[in-house]
């Protein structure tokens, strides 16, 4: 692999800033680096990478989180580096991927996760593997046949945020609420399973799209829009889409086909979810416990999962108040968040902030973008705060993730580089060499064989940077 083939970090000085020039030449330092560590590796494709992998696999399709990685993703990276028994952890899980793929290959598996459609992702999953009866199955059945509860006279109110009013034509509300209150009278197994049901099939049946930062809102909702008029296009109505995702969880679980969500030839392995911020979780693990960590954090891309998940965050009773809360302890990859006291969180961690203090990439990235914030070019000014914020923030996760692993245990994180103003940020080896200091050794960077094209608005204004896409694969000392 020649250097040319992976240079997405180098840029063209087009600003006459020093800070620029900087960025290049310590980007260069590094790439040389790192150069042998980086593989290209055929196998990894965009769709192995991402939640597309899951939509035909049973289980896994049931709801689309599309920030997820593929199970089919875990299945390479454990069979490539053997990790075949055990314990692993997810400090990201999201919806449990890695979880349940650990877990389908008789490993233990503990994840971290701050939002709760996660944990009502996993509640399911389990309700459905050891608790559901040959009569529950049978009543999901009529559920989705006889649509029970078209003529119930009982509505549950549909829980809504500020950001969520008016996202359902009014017809597919008034059938959500009917379908809340006839899910009152049914055993606690069965209305998990169809609250989870109707979690899967928010979006589609609603006036909104999950774009990244935000919700796209189609032109029918009647809220304000954007420069362009979007059309969703043909929007299910409510009983057509819970009734088709009823027997797809069906056909996926029910006797006798399969015993289980895992095949019969592995007896699975645990699966406990913490609830909270792997900020705060982290440091409450024991040493030395883990055999391999999976894990994808948030991209630093200033995406706000707290808007796109607002519908499954209402549904699932989070008000203004938890709305606020959660935004502010994810990770920080949006503007919104505002600066941790890491120190206050765990005084453990000086020695995770000096190693991003002495990142020199790093310092010359954040130095460059104060410095395009005092002269208005940049399109948000909390862009610094959160470039700063996450990179400390992920310093004190390596930290943590290398006390937690046992010795010579692998580490396997999914990232992607960014690009602000006009720099691109090589995401991954400064993460790299910030996990060097705290205790990794870099074994390889796997690259995918096509990089990501950066945001139409910095192409529009800086030009076409191809970013790379990367598999960490750090190894504890």
């Amino acid at each position: 692999m020649t250097p040319h083939s992976i240079q997405d970090s180098h840029i063209v000085d087009t600003h006459g800033s020093l800070c620029f020039n900087s960025i290049q030449q310590l980007d260069e330092q590094l790439l040389q680096r790192y150069r042998e560590k980086f593989v290209v590796d055929p196998s990894l494709s965009r769709l192995l990478v991402s939640f597309q992998a899951n939509k035909t696999r049973p289980v896994y399709r049931w709801y689309k989180y599309k920030e997820a990685f593929s199970a089919s993703l875990v299945e390479y990276l454990f069979h490539k580096y053997g990790i075949a028994s055990g314990r692993i952890l997810d400090p990201f899980a999201g919806s449990g991927t890695a979880l349940f793929a650990a877990s389908a290959m008789g490993i233990h598996a503990d994840g971290i996760e701050l939002l709760p459609i996660g944990h009502e992702i996993v509640t399911a999953k389990r309700v459905l593997d050891s608790e559901f009866t040959s009569e529950d199955f049978d009543r999901l059945r009529q559920w989705a046949e006889l649509r029970v509860w078209e003529p119930s006279t009982t509505r549950y109110p549909l829980p809504e945020l500020r950001i969520t009013q008016r996202a359902y034509p009014e017809t597919t509300k008034e059938a959500i609420e009917k379908y809340l209150g006839a899910c009152q009278h049914e055993n606690k197994r069965v209305q998990t399973v169809l609250r989870f049901a109707l979690l899967c099939v928010l979006e589609s049946i609603s006036y909104t799209r999950k774009d990244g930062q935000y919700l796209r809102w189609d032109h029918r909702s009647g809220r304000t829009q954007g420069k362009k008029r979007f059309d969703k296009g043909p929007i299910p109505s409510f009983a057509e889409a819970i009734s088709e995702k009823i027997r797809e969880i069906l056909a996926d679980t029910s006797p006798p086909a399969q015993t289980g969500l895992f095949p019969a030839e592995k007896v699975p392995g645990e699966i406990h979810l913490h609830n909270g911020s792997c900020l705060h979780i982290l440091p409450t693990l024991s040493d030395n416990r883990y055999d391999a960590i999976i894990t994808s954090p948030p991209y630093c891309n200033r995406y706000d999962y707290t808007r796109t998940y607002a519908l499954e965050l209402a549904l699932l009773g989070t008000d203004e108040q938890k709305l606020a809360r959660f935004r502010q302890e994810m990770l920080s990859c949006t503007v919104e968040n505002r600066a941790k006291d890491l120190l206050s969180i765990n005084p453990r961690w000086t020695s995770a902030l000096a190693a991003a203090d002495e990142q020199s990439l790093l310092q010359a990235v954040l130095k460059y973008l104060d410095e395009q914030k005092a002269l208005g070019t940049l399109n948000n000014n909390g862009i610094p705060r959160m470039v700063r914020g996450y990179f400390y923030e992920m310093a004190c996760v390596i930290f943590e993730c290398a006390r937690v692993l046992k010795p010579h245990a692998v580490l396997f994180m999914v990232n992607d580089n960014v690009r602000y103003a006009g720099a691109g940020i090589s995401v991954d080896m400064i993460l790299s060499n910030i996990a060097e200091k705290l205790g990794f050794h870099v074994e390889n960077i796997l690259v995918l064989p096509n990089g990501k094209g950066n945001s139409s608005q910095q192409m529009g204004e800086h030009g076409r940077q191809v970013l790379r896409k990367c598999i960490y694969v750090w190894r504890k000392r």
